[in-house]
């Protein structure tokens, strides 16, 4: 009974401790968790690069459909802390009991959709990108180890979307980190057959990788189950209803069409650059590389996401927009600091990956011209949370879709025909500025139809 009231007392915290503090306190575990992950995710495609750059190729052919099993994970794990965030605001503690319980059986129902996916269709979607039969080989013997094995992975998310909604980030960086060391020490040892271990190259790394998650899932388990006392999540002896798996899509269905969107978005590029493998290598690196700028912003906003849904719940105007203010104005920080990054050493983070001559002369006005966008995308990431926490997740479709379908692509297509590679990098920066006006556009709306009407408290 102690425990109830004293993790009840650490969520109410968001609606008593003071913003700056607040934010700062829940910002700092997942932005260290998820940096470490990005870190690990470079340092796994180092270890690929040292194979060849074909297999470097290989993985960022993949790339779409890893990003395809992220959207669908994380999109879920949103909806549902979106909603136990502001059930716990509103103090309907069993309703936010429950959705947590159900948000574990679609983490199921995902994981059956994402190994129908690789067993079914692996080797069709790599075959039309590919003519290469050693890119084909290493491109699909990854793909399908990671979706077939995703059901770590998709327990994992939904469970640390859980321990965030809570408030307790702490608890959900222990997980992500758990998971990230793993990775970490056991790619090289898979992939070159350090310590006795068999050389399985690119498999190593998937398999590293699916080890790093099942040993993630059950921390988080332990810590939903044994930590969590607030709310109480069944696995079995409860009925899955609409109205839930509807709350929870309300917001997680258009995150989750969002994020497929990127995946698109990769998927049309690596077409419209098919003839030029180095590209294509190239714009897997820099999604990478930013991973590790976005981090920081990213921690910012999943500690923003439960603060915002709590106080819009509880109808507290004035530390809504609070927090919406302080994590706007340090994730443009942030990225201005990223920005200067590609745009002084450009050289030399492509040499971290063993860049030959055609991959720096590609690269480095690629990271360049590409990370003009960081600035206007810090104003979208953080327009997307207020969109998400207050279930109005389709406002961020919506920007979305206008960035990355009718932006990016079209563009950067034209732009192609127009100069070649070089001149097609523009589309991003370009359609990073349609994302800002619009979102700009949509946060008006949303400000004036519902925000206003918040007590200001």
């Amino acid at each position: 009974m102690n425990q109830v009231k004293n993790d009840i007392e650490k969520t109410n915290k968001m609606g008593t401790m003071p913003i700056g503090s607040l934010l700062l306190s829940m910002a700092w575990p997942p932005t260290l968790s998820m940096s470490i992950n990005a870190l690990y995710n470079v340092v796994d495609s180092v270890f690929v690069a040292m194979l060849s750059e074909r297999a470097l190729t290989a993985v960022s052919l993949v790339m779409p459909l890893q990003m395809l099993m992220v959207a669908i994970g994380v999109g879920t794990g949103v909806g549902v802390n979106s909603l136990i965030a502001r059930r716990l605001g509103e103090e309907r503690v069993d309703e936010a009991s429950h959705a947590a319980s159900v948000g574990i059986r679609l983490a199921f129902v995902n994981y059956f959709v994402m190994a129908l996916i690789g067993i079914f269709l692996s080797s069709s979607f790599v075959g039309g990108f590919t003519k290469d039969q050693a890119v084909f080989n290493d491109a699909t013997t990854y793909l399908k180890i990671i979706t077939i094995c995703s059901i770590f992975f998709m327990l994992q998310l939904a469970m640390e979307k859980i321990i965030q909604s809570t408030g307790q980030m702490v608890l959900s960086m222990i997980v992500t980190i758990t998971g990230a060391v793993i990775n970490l020490i056991l790619d090289p040892i898979l992939i070159f057959g350090l310590l006795g271990a068999p050389k399985l190259g690119i498999a190593g790394a998937a398999i590293a990788t699916v080890i790093g998650q099942a040993a993630s899932s059950c921390v988080a388990l332990y810590i939903c189950l044994r930590k969590i006392s607030s709310i109480h999540i069944k696995i079995f002896g409860f009925r899955t209803d609409r109205r839930t798996i509807k709350d929870i899509y309300n917001v997680g269905l258009p995150s989750m069409v969002m994020m497929s969107i990127n995946s698109i978005m990769v998927l049309g590029y690596n077409a419209i650059l098919a003839a030029h493998s180095t590209a294509i290598a190239v714009l897997g690196i820099y999604f990478k590389l930013q991973s590790i700028i976005l981090m920081p912003v990213f921690g910012l906003n999943q500690a923003a996401m439960p603060i915002l849904g709590y106080n819009y719940g509880a109808k507290k105007k004035s530390r809504f927009m609070e927090t919406y203010r302080k994590g706007l104005t340090a994730s443009v920080i942030i990225m201005i600091i990223g920005m200067a990054l590609f745009q002084i050493f450009p050289r030399q983070l492509l040499m971290i990956f063993s860049a030959s001559d055609n991959m720096f002369e590609i690269g480095i006005p690629a990271l360049r011209i590409i990370s003009l966008c960081f600035v206007p995308a810090a104003f979208g990431i953080m327009r997307a949370t207020v969109f998400q926490a207050t279930g109005n997740g389709l406002y961020s479709l919506i920007a979305s879709v206008v960035r990355q379908l009718v932006g990016i692509l079209p563009i950067a297509y034209i732009l192609m025909q127009m100069g070649g590679v070089t001149l097609s990098w523009y589309s991003f920066p370009i359609a990073e500025i349609m994302g800002f006006i619009l979102s700009s556009i949509l946060f008006r709306k949303l400000y004036n139809t519902k925000l206003v009407q918040l007590e200001t408290v």
